[in-house]
């Protein structure tokens, strides 16, 4: 008998209730942070978890076995991706093992970062499949 596949999430609250208690309890800190220190953001689920946006969606958390990971990558920051390296993957995502102390303030900073820098960039419009210069093919 297989087991059935878990259902997406419909909102952040039914993401929480759908973790372990210690990745729940974590899960709320890292959402209340957010919350409190980048005003005007709102939260709602994409790729099926908890994400941030004010404008644009500027971060993603998500809760694993081991971990909980935050993304996009934190960029433009020297100082704070230097801080940020005993977490960061291959592609600069992050990662804070639960079996750790997770580090708050850090990721306050994280989330006050990305939300600046998604802020400011400008909106990039996808190229076309077709071409490598994403001009259209007729």
């Amino acid at each position: 008998m297989s087991v059935p596949p878990r259902a997406k999430p419909r909102s952040v609250a039914e993401y929480v209730a759908g973790l372990p208690p210690g990745s729940a309890l974590v899960v709320r800190k890292v959402l209340a942070l957010v919350k409190k220190n980048v005003p005007g953001c709102s939260e709602k689920i994409s790729y099926g978890m908890p994400a941030f946006a004010k404008d644009r969606t500027f971060m993603y958390c998500a809760a694993f076995k081991s971990h909980i990971g935050i993304y996009p990558p934190v960029r433009g920051n020297a100082k704070l991706i230097q801080q940020l390296r005993p977490y960061a993957n291959a592609k600069g995502n992050l990662r804070f093992p639960l079996s750790e102390p997770v580090p708050y303030p850090l990721i306050t900073r994280v989330a006050k970062a990305l939300a600046k820098s998604y802020a400011t960039r400008p909106e990039t419009k996808p190229r076309s499949r077709g071409s490598k210069t994403g001009a259209s093919v007729a």
